[in-house]
């Protein structure tokens, strides 16, 4: 991530233990005023980024990955939010966490199709 560091920047990374490859990794950064995010919600919800290797996915990672983010961002947010395409297989992990699609917040993304927020509240 750009500028990682800064005063509410949080994450973690899925590293292999056989290899110490990093292999995923999930974090949350609140983005406000001019660096509003596709997830903009509000100034005091952080937005979601995650991202698994390709063949790494499907194997319990972005489970463990999410897990440990959200019970550290329950500490410090009220919720959490993020942007995603519809057709992202990682929708039905979101809805299995508790997120819900953002209302009326559908949009056309620059590839043609839909995309959407979800929030997760705490």
């Amino acid at each position: 991530m750009k500028n990682w560091g800064h005063k509410d920047d949080s994450g973690f990374i899925a590293i292999l233990e056989s290899s110490n490859q990093p292999v995923g990794a999930a974090w949350l950064r609140l983005l406000t005023g001019e660096n509003k995010g596709y997830g903009y919600v509000d100034n005091r919800t952080p937005e979601l980024a995650i991202v698994i290797l390709p063949q790494y996915r499907n194997k319990g990672i972005g489970t463990q990955l999410l897990t440990h983010l959200l019970a550290a961002a329950k500490t410090s947010y009220p919720s959490v939010s993020l942007s995603t395409r519809a057709t992202n297989s990682a929708v039905i992990l979101y809805k299995r966490f508790g997120w819900e699609v953002f209302a009326d917040s559908e949009t056309i993304n620059r590839f043609g199709s839909i995309s959407f927020k979800m929030k997760i509240d705490f």
